[in-house]
């Protein structure tokens, strides 16, 4: 790969990225990137959050049902997504490797690397959910 010339805009959204303490979409990188470098396209954002996840400076997030998400932290890691809200949060687990000792019995070939993600109702969206579920039932007696 040829020298990669220098770039003030890549440089402003990997900072974004790697100052952000969610995991931002592109659009969320493009909103913030936009007030700094009003003439920035979607697409550029785009291309150079491709290229800093190439170079391993950050990491891509794939939710599934929604949009890609970026990571800062390009260590090995768990994380958890909210089937409610999409917000992902970083969980640390210190004996996760033993997974791969575990699984690689099964089958025929060697285990390069592993993704863990887990799925269920964040805090807030329980809270929200009980909440709702005290004023539904408030109501029934009324």
């Amino acid at each position: 790969m040829a020298a990669l010339k220098y770039s003030r805009q890549r440089e402003c959204i990997r900072e974004f990225v790697l100052n952000c303490q969610e995991h931002p979409t592109a659009d969320t990188v493009y909103a913030e990137i936009k007030k700094e470098f009003p003439n920035i396209s979607l697409g550029t954002v785009y291309r150079n959050l491709s290229l800093l996840v190439e170079l391993g400076e950050i990491a891509k997030i794939s939710t599934g049902d929604g949009p890609d998400r970026f990571d800062c932290n390009t260590k090995p890691h768990s994380h958890f997504i909210c089937t409610d809200c999409h917000c992902i949060q970083d969980v640390e687990l210190s004996d996760i490797d033993c997974i791969k000792d575990l699984a690689a019995p099964n089958f025929d070939g060697t285990i390069l690397a592993h993704t863990t993600t887990f799925y269920g109702v964040c805090k807030h969206c329980a809270e929200i959910k009980n909440s709702k579920k005290v004023v539904d039932k408030f109501t029934q007696v009324c």
